[in-house]
């Protein structure tokens, strides 16, 4: 048996699920306003919408005659399956003339439901068609109009309904035949209608590419949408437009942690930042812990930072709980992170664990002062001999004036772009330059986190992958040997890094994590949300490979950006700050707003994607 390759076409089941496939990312390119849960497109013709001398076959595609073909009264339609969703904007339909029978009295158009299927399309209110027999155009009335050329066996003739402005034109053989109906109603049915025997006709619905070039039309609406909203005259509030989009550019770099570079836009601007830049340089650096899977670091520091606000947010608490669980099972978190990287004396001598409890102080039993003597494993590795002899205050205060990324723990974020081609020369200038330095060190990446941004959102979303060499300092092992975040993933990708202190360490955190879950249980009753996030943390460890296991995705580095943006948020309304920026309010507004309007037969509102717009 020859394999399956180039030029082989695909045959019996796989032949089906390929077409399938072809057909959902066809209509989903032509029609990406168009929500088929609410309002199905239609795929092919009804068996239930048809006159009983209609034929259907090869997937209700093959529409063939078998009555007796007398007269007019013997003349039978078929609608498909579903209307024509107001959301397509314009919608493309063609039929194949398979065979016109005896005398090709076949119609192509559209019809409203309930029109009677006992006549051919055209010929009652609410039903619109294109005669082959004769080339006439019938719109509710039984007198056609001179409209285009009759059509034969082996035509490929197109029916295509523009939503905007309600018109309707069709195609021969790929070639437009211009305008045959204006006016139309909503909610139209493809109709096809037969009248004489050995008529067979074949539909494509989008199974095929179209012979006529829809997407160039749609194109060309598309650019007559954008143009007239791009010349929307905005008038006299010009320089009062101005200012609102300039603070609510402001508030999202402020929201996401873009420190200097909200400094400088308010510079350039005359805008004020409502936040203290101290404090945005810190929800920055518990961002970038989470980000980078150093989950209890970031439960600490939030503790330290934000005292209270874990205790106010038990279900918050939680999922950072579960979370670490999570990196301590990819090998990422300082809890298990430590142990992989220097082995200790003895397998049960575990670094401290902060509190579990909801009720739990700032105070932490991870703020250690990193001795030569005692290296601790507080955020996973042992201290460098740039961090000996530093201060004991691992982070500044929230209300602090100026922000010091000193550090007394054995590793510290590195907050520098360092794949930025300037950062060298910041470096070798940084004594002329302290100030800038020190903002630029705390910019975040674009290339490689989401900022927090959730599903559906415009913004661009990360892909998982994380350039930790760039985020984290080099640290060095009692080899002097260089590690990295990457380091537990180059390990074979086991268990803990595979590590039997880590392991042995992660199932005891998983001990503790379950009583945290009783203990909110019994606070503030069952929450099967918690238990489901418990259950599918603890199922990894059924599972040789946790990585590619049925629950395998809760590993991925990109479900750390959900709890981001979550940790991020909650710190925000904790300061009277808006947990959510209003550019992106007023982003997910207006493109609610244009679907909504869409799905409301506002035709050109499908063309008018606010994605389109952002640059």
């Amino acid at each position: 048996m020859a394999d399956l390759g180039v030029g082989i076409v695909p045959t019996g089941d796989h032949a089906f699920h390929f077409q399938e496939h072809e057909l959902n990312e066809r209509l989903k390119r032509l029609y990406p306003a168009v929500n088929e849960e609410e309002t199905p497109l239609p795929r092919s013709w009804s068996p239930k919408d048809k006159y009983s001398y209609i034929g259907l076959s090869q997937n209700n595609l093959r529409v063939h005659y078998k009555g007796h073909g007398k007269n007019h009264k013997d003349a039978a339609s078929v609608r498909a399956t579903h209307p024509i969703p107001a959301a397509c904007g314009i919608y493309y339909f063609e039929v194949k003339i398979v065979s016109k029978g005896r005398d090709g009295y076949m119609g192509i158009g559209l019809s409203a439901q309930g029109v009677n299927m006992n006549r051919l399309p055209g010929w009652d209110k609410h039903s619109y068609g294109y005669h082959g027999d004769d080339g006439h155009s019938f719109c509710s009335s039984g007198t056609g109009q001179p409209y285009g050329p009759t059509f034969t066996t082996g035509d490929v003739i197109g029916c295509c309904v523009n939503l905007i402005n309600n018109t309707c034109f069709y195609t021969k053989n790929g070639i437009s035949l211009g305008v045959a109906f204006t006016d139309l109603p909503p909610n139209l049915y493809p109709t096809v209608g037969l009248q004489t025997p050995g008529e067979i006709v074949d539909a494509n619905f989008g199974q095929q590419p179209f012979v006529f070039d829809i997407e160039d039309y749609m194109s060309e609406w598309r650019a007559k949408i954008h143009g007239m909203i791009t010349r929307f005259p905005i008038g006299e509030r010009l320089g009062e437009w101005q200012a609102v989009l300039q603070n609510m550019v402001s508030s999202y770099l402020v929201h996401h942690g873009y420190c200097a570079t909200a400094t400088a836009f308010a510079r350039a601007t005359e805008t004020t930042i409502q936040e203290d830049p101290a404090s945005i340089k810190n929800r920055q650096r518990i961002q970038k812990l989470v980000l980078a899977g150093r989950v209890g670091e970031a439960i600490e520091a939030t503790q330290q930072l934000y005292p209270g606000l874990l205790e106010h947010n038990p279900n918050l608490l939680f999922m950072l709980k579960c979370r670490q669980f999570l990196e301590m099972v990819n090998g990422t978190d300082s809890e298990v992170r430590c142990l992989t990287v220097r082995s200790p004396k003895s397998q049960d001598s575990y670094p401290g664990s902060p509190s579990l409890s909801p009720r739990h102080g700032a105070a932490s039993t991870h703020l250690h002062s990193g001795g030569s003597d005692s290296p601790t494993c507080s955020n996973g590795v042992t201290p460098s001999k740039k961090s000996k002899g530093r201060g004991s205050v691992k982070y500044p205060s929230a209300s602090s004036s100026t922000s010091s990324s000193t550090s007394s723990s054995p590793s510290s974020v590195n907050y520098s772009e360092s794949n930025s081609p300037d950062s060298a020369k910041s470096q070798q200038h940084s004594a002329n330059s302290t100030q800038e330095t020190s903002d630029s060190e705390m910019e975040i990446d674009a290339e490689h986190y989401s900022n927090g941004v959730g599903d559906g959102s415009t913004a661009r979303v990360m892909n998982g992958t994380y350039k930790h060499e760039e985020i984290l300092q080099p640290d060095e092992n009692s080899n002097g040997n260089r590690v990295t975040e990457e380091e537990p993933y180059r390990r074979s990708r086991q268990l803990c890094g595979g590590n039997q202190a880590a392991t042995e360490r992660m199932i005891q955190f998983g001990r503790e994590l379950q009583a945290l879950n009783d203990q909110l249980c019994r606070e503030y009753g069952k929450n099967t949300t918690q238990e489901k996030m418990l259950k599918d943390a603890f199922s990894l460890l059924a599972y040789l490979d946790p990585w590619n296991c049925p629950v395998g995705q809760q590993l991925d580095p990109i479900q750390r950006e959900s709890l981001c943006s979550a940790l991020n948020s909650a710190i925000l309304e904790s300061q009277n700050l808006p947990k959510q920026p209003p550019l992106m309010l007023a982003l997910g507004q207006a493109t609610e707003c244009v679907q909504l309007m869409a799905r409301v037969r506002s035709g050109s509102c499908s063309f008018a994607r606010v994605d389109n717009f952002l640059h």
